[in-house]
């Protein structure tokens, strides 16, 4: 946009000059009004342009931060590089030879970067030399081999595979194809409590379970492995203190040897063991007594 143009005002009238006095005042009033437009106009455009220049100058000052943060961010790049650079451009170590702290080398046995991390003129390779030598690009203190780390490669979680670490499924159940030698092992032992003359077992939570009887109660065992599976647990049953001779009702599927189910001992905090089997999903349980009237 143009500046906008100021008219010359015409000769002012003066009073030393009285023959041309109320000619030129006429002239002179008459050429006030667009004089005041158009300087009205020019202050207009002079403003303009001052905000236009302050804009400016945010812009630019913004535009500077940003160079300032891509220049630092170059310069970390840069510095980056240079460091891969410089692990990358390992030579080869050297035994005896002296290395100061920071110094990278190769190692003739695997071929992997290293750098010194002590000052060293050694004669054990670096892949054998913790102490003095850091292993790059690797995993700090990792000693196993590809071949190891691919022990965990299992095809199907929770399975287990020739010469591979057996991995639990989501489930967290383990399922060996072959034979399970164990020094010992240890079963999970829960106390179950009633309600409302009601007592579950969850076979999912334990192989070995106890009830406190505090009333007469019918029991249900929910969540035995698919038919198919094995799954063997003991029941400890214990009188109150009381001897209030509880009684307990098991369940139908339950098969006792004579299809009879045995009889509590009634006396006050007595125990009763019993052992259930089943491998057809809990459809037929086989209840057996392992021992009655236990101190």
């Amino acid at each position: 946009m143009a500046y906008p143009p100021i008219s010359t005002l015409p000769p002012a009238p003066s009073r030393s000059n009285p023959d041309t006095f109320a000619n030129l005042s006429d002239a002179f009033v008459a050429a006030l009004g667009p004089f005041q437009t158009e300087t009205n106009a020019a202050g207009t455009y002079i403003d303009g342009i001052g905000t236009s220049v302050d804009a400016d100058a945010t812009t630019a000052t913004t535009q500077a931060g940003i160079a300032t943060t891509q220049a630092s961010n170059a310069a970390d790049s840069a510095s980056a590089a240079a460091s891969s650079a410089s692990s990358a451009g390992g030579v080869l170590w050297v035994s005896g030879t002296s290395y100061a702290v920071g110094y990278v080398v190769y190692s003739p046995i695997d071929f992997q970067n290293y750098r010194c991390i002590q000052a060293t003129s050694g004669t054990t390779d670096p892949s054998l030399n913790t102490s003095d030598w850091e292993k790059l690009g690797g995993i700090s203190g990792l000693t196993a081999t590809a071949a190891e780390l691919n022990y965990n490669d299992i095809t199907t979680l929770g399975t287990s595979q020739a010469s591979k670490v057996v991995t639990a499924d989501a489930n967290g159940d383990v399922n060996l194809t072959e034979e399970l030698i164990a020094k010992s092992y240890n079963e999970t032992y829960v106390a179950v409590t009633s309600s409302a003359a009601a007592t579950t077992v969850n076979c999912e939570a334990g192989n070995t379970f106890s009830h406190v009887l505090t009333e007469s109660t019918t029991f249900s065992f929910t969540n035995p492995p698919a038919s198919g599976t094995a799954y063997t647990m003991s029941i400890e049953i214990i009188q109150d203190a009381s001897a209030s001779g509880f009684t307990v009702t098991w369940p139908t599927s339950v098969d006792w040897p004579a299809a009879t189910a045995p009889t509590l001992t009634a006396t006050a905090s007595a125990k009763d063991v019993f052992v259930f089997t089943t491998h057809d999903g809990g459809t037929t349980w086989y209840g057996f007594t392992a021992g009655q009237a236990l101190a």
